[in-house]
């Protein structure tokens, strides 16, 4: 997905600049491949690790994003190295354009499913600290599971399919080997007053909008619950008064903070690879300026997303993590030590705070 960032119109556009180059793409798609792949290699040694004992519902969702991530980058990237092989643009590839529409529908449906599985993710954590009655009730069990996750995907692909409806319109932007959504009006429907062609993309920066807000809630939810469960020296999450299997476990404080850590970095390197779109969708609908080199960087930032997600899972293995516990809690922990009164008590309350730090 390189080209020059040239402020200008790919629409129609059929051979490739000479001067394009695919190196770029080729190793995008390269380290999104052995990124995927190596998260879920450590996914499945996380898992046998467990003797027996089943995975959380956290870990099957990343195992689902990252799953995700995996089909995105083998059913788009693909494409793009095809169009460089061939020397031509999308458009020019399939008769009526039908590769573009794929790789556009395709870009906006795993771009949309990521986020709501992160989403998915972030509200999963909120309801284990937050509701741990419902949490056990409906989620634990992963009964509500295999209807979610079809639901999640089926509305990203509804949503996505709009514009091969009518609604918005999915072009070609430069150099050529890449579509996506029509981010400003085309040159007919400029001429053509109360035209829709640009209101879709505003309508999904909105939503990527409304899931960013969603996700930041409910990763603040989490942390204001766990910052309470560490002031009552509380080392485990207590579970609802149900029936719970022989052998269940309580999830430790220290593995909430881990899954909050992960969340939280996933979170911001979404807000990061998806803010720009969103900018520039909703400067395009109000403002009148036209500068096609911002909205191609826009749209790249978007693409690489899915690359950076297996890498934060992959980098940030339980020695990782550890070490940023240690520095975020411990630091609490001297806090709170040097402000309590000695007595015995207090003492083990702050004991157990620090022995937080070292699991």
């Amino acid at each position: 997905m390189s080209g020059d960032g040239s402020a200008q119109r790919c629409d129609h556009q059929q051979p490739l600049p000479a001067e394009e180059s695919p190196a770029i793409s080729a190793v995008m798609f390269s380290a999104g491949l052995l990124g995927n792949l190596t998260a879920l290699a450590l996914l499945a040694r996380h898992r046998l690790g467990r003797r027996g004992r089943p995975l959380s519902l956290f870990h099957v969702l990343v195992t689902v994003l990252v799953l995700t991530d995996l089909l995105g980058t083998c059913l788009v990237s693909p494409v793009v190295l095809a169009s460089y092989g061939r020397n031509r643009t999308l458009l020019a590839l399939a008769e009526g354009g039908r590769l573009c529409l794929y790789f556009a529908f395709a870009m906006s449906f795993f771009g949309l499913a990521t986020m709501l599985v992160l989403f998915a993710m972030a509200l999963e954590r909120c309801l284990a600290l937050g509701r741990p009655y419902l949490y056990e009730r409906f989620l634990r069990r992963r009964s509500a599971l295999p209807l979610a996750l079809p639901a999640l995907y089926a509305l990203a692909a509804a949503f996505c399919a709009l514009p091969l409806l009518g609604f918005g319109r999915y072009v070609q932007y430069c150099p050529g080997t890449w579509c996506f959504i029509q981010m400003r009006l085309g040159r007919a429907a400029q001429e053509a007053p109360g035209a829709w062609e640009d209101a879709y993309s505003l309508l999904y920066a909105t939503l990527l909008l409304l899931l960013i807000l969603a996700v930041l809630l409910c990763n603040l939810s989490v942390i204001r619950n766990l910052v309470g469960m560490h002031r009552r020296g509380q080392t485990s999450r207590r579970l609802a008064s149900l029936e719970q299997p022989a052998g269940r476990r309580r999830l430790s404080m220290s593995e909430e903070v881990d899954h909050l850590i992960l969340l939280a970095i996933m979170t911001i390197t979404f807000i990061v690879c998806s803010l720009p779109f969103t900018i520039r969708a909703y400067m395009n609908k109000f403002m009148q300026n036209e500068d096609y080199k911002k909205d191609l960087l826009a749209l790249r930032f978007l693409a690489i997303n899915p690359i950076i997600d297996p890498w934060v899972f992959v980098i940030l293995r339980p020695s990782v993590l550890r070490v940023i516990r240690s520095v975020l809690c411990c630091q609490m922990s001297l806090k709170t030590q040097e402000n309590i009164q000695t007595t015995p008590a207090a003492e083990s309350k702050s004991n157990k705070q620090i022995d937080l730090c070292r699991q």
